[in-house]
């Protein structure tokens, strides 16, 4: 099977196994460490997972906008990302 076209780099394949990783981290603590869901700054109850789901989500929009906006290096949008993801997980 020929898979030259999808363009498999390092960085690829390191993304997606961050990706898998948590999603595979984030199933084994809900199975051994249930939540009841909270309430934060959205007034919205979320659980670990939607919080994970808020933060994937919003780190795209941070990163396209960072690739459309800017010629800085991508590393910072990553320092911008990490930042958000804890505020995320600590008010939402």
């Amino acid at each position: 099977m020929n898979l030259e076209w999808m363009a498999w780099t390092v960085p690829t394949a390191i993304f997606f196994a961050v990706i898998a990783s948590l999603l595979i981290l984030f199933t084994i603590l809900g199975i051994r460490y249930p939540e009841t869901p909270r309430r934060g700054v959205l007034m919205i109850e979320t659980t670990r997972g939607d919080r994970l789901f808020i933060t994937l989500l919003g780190s795209a929009f941070v990163n396209a906008a960072w690739l459309g906006l800017t010629d800085l290096p991508q590393w910072w949008a990553l320092g911008i990302c990490a930042i958000y993801a804890a505020a995320v997980f600590r008010w939402v």
